[in-house]
């Protein structure tokens, strides 16, 4: 098996184990409930449905709802399970009586801050400009590696995303700089607000390696020293967290010297 065959089932495998760390939802009959809007964001919204009861709802791609939803509006909820039992997935939200207060402090502190945490979760994970660092160990030639990268998208509504970024490697005998310009798309195996969510990307890596040794052999000293510039094919195969956190392995092909394979781990902010 050659290398290049070798990196390609690395990056396969991971795709299959990913793919293990997503439950999906068992199927059940929408629900329809009726409560008061206790917050709004753009993607998500939370009901008080009882004394010291409240859901959190992501929406549907195209959900049928009002454009705004003040606090205090009491509303009917159509919606499903979700992946997780804390999030509904709401397709439909009609208002059932409007005219209420100008929320104050108190009346927004009354949501759980389990509940507000999700929603700012939840919030980032859809945001269209996203930027991260990366850090993580590189083989073939071993390496130290930390770097970023800015995700742009999606490209309308497909799950693709362009995401540009660099990284800087150090090693005993090599250092590394690659610029990489990468397509990320989001396997559609759970919804884009799911707790995990797991990805394959592709594009094209510029790399710049210098590789040097000083030593000495019989008494005599010696030094080697090589710069080399390279174009690569960069394969990419990740996990992600909604909190940000996410694992990755990457690797470079049709490229030499460049690394073999890359594990990365990283933080979204």
């Amino acid at each position: 098996m050659t290398k290049n065959h070798r990196r390609l089932v690395s990056l396969i495998s991971v795709v299959g184990l990913t793919a293990l760390l997503h439950c999906v939802p068992a199927s059940a009959q929408d629900t329809a409930v009726t409560g008061t809007v206790a917050s709004s964001t753009k993607n998500t919204l939370t009901v008080n449905t009882g004394p010291g009861q409240y859901q959190l709802y992501t929406f549907t791609k195209n959900p049928v709802k009002p454009e705004s939803l003040a606090v205090g509006t009491q509303v009917q909820v159509i919606s499903s399970p979700g992946t997780e039992p804390d999030v509904r997935v709401a397709r439909e939200v009609t208002v059932v009586q409007r005219g209420a207060p100008a929320p104050t402090a108190a009346t927004l502190d009354t949501v759980p801050s389990n509940v507000h945490q999700l929603e700012r979760d939840i919030e980032r994970q859809l945001r269209k400009f996203q930027v991260a660092i990366t850090a993580g160990v590189a083989l073939d030639p071993e390496l130290v590696i930390i770097g970023g990268n800015v995700q742009i998208g999606p490209v309308k509504r497909s799950g693709l995303y362009f995401r540009p970024g660099v990284e800087l490697g150090i090693g005993e005998v090599t250092t590394m700089i690659g610029f990489n310009g990468e397509m990320i798309y989001r396997l559609p195996i759970t919804s884009v607000s799911d707790r995990w969510s797991s990805y394959l990307g592709a594009g094209v890596g510029v790399n710049l390696i210098d590789q040097s040794f000083n030593g000495e052999e019989d008494g005599n000293r010696f030094s080697f020293g090589d710069f080399k510039s390279d174009t690569a094919m960069n394969l990419v195969a990740g996990v992600r967290r909604r909190n940000g956190v996410f694992l990755e392995l990457r690797t470079s092909i049709y490229s030499d010297p460049s690394p073999t394979l890359r594990l990365m781990v990283g933080y979204t902010f």
